[in-house]
């Protein structure tokens, strides 16, 4: 089948992400960086809008797609904004963005430092007063249904091991970047699979 024209033009944005655009929080003239961007889910609408994106993945066959999208949608936007780099070890410069988007990335984590290296790495960039709009997978309201395989690894009912964060880390972190919720955490509960959280905060000017 066809495309409809809502797929044409939201292509499978994060509806969580969708929500924000729909609040304002993101408007064009703003820089964008998609942390951990995969093939680019969630910038098909801002490429075409004309917003400034910038993407980072550690892959570099998903920057090649971003690219390749990029060149279709925003010719203008250099191929130097879409760079083959981890998240903790990105070379853009601090402060350069005024939303940073990190979407199913943070659960890759390997452990405690892995996943502050992550987080650290994407807050650095983020400029004073900057959107940070994160999903990861969590343990809320999955609780007995996790095997813990040390620290904060689990394996979930779908099978899938991940490094599993929960509402006191959430908050601890946001009080140790700086960081002031502009929503309430959220979590939707796939059942008998998975949890997957929304974390949106803006750091402090």
């Amino acid at each position: 089948m066809p495309k409809s024209l809502l797929q044409e033009q939201f292509d499978q944005i994060d509806i969580y992400l969708f929500d924000q655009l729909l609040k304002g929080r993101i408007a064009p003239g703003m820089a964008i960086l998609d942390a951990g961007c995969g093939h680019g889910r969630n910038l098909v609408y801002l490429l075409r809008e004309g917003y400034e994106i910038f993407a980072a993945d550690v892959d570099s066959g998903s920057i090649d797609k971003i690219r390749s999208l990029a060149r279709r949608l925003a010719p203008s936007l250099p191929a130097s904004n879409f760079r083959v780099e981890s998240v903790e070890r990105m070379s853009f410069e601090d402060a350069s963005f005024d939303v940073v988007i990190s979407n199913t990335v943070l659960h890759f984590a390997q452990d405690d430092d892995h996943f502050e290296a992550m987080l650290q790495g994407m807050w650095r960039v983020l400029t004073p007063g900057g959107l940070f709009f994160c999903r990861l997978a969590s343990t809320i309201g999955m609780e007995g249904q996790l095997e813990c395989l040390g620290g904060r690894r689990f394996r979930s009912p779908d099978g899938a091991e991940r490094y599993l964060v929960d509402v006191p880390i959430l908050e601890a972190a946001a009080a140790r970047l700086g960081g002031e919720f502009s929503d309430p955490i959220k979590t939707t509960i796939v059942h008998n699979q998975r949890a997957m959280t929304t974390w949106v905060m803006r750091k402090k000017p």
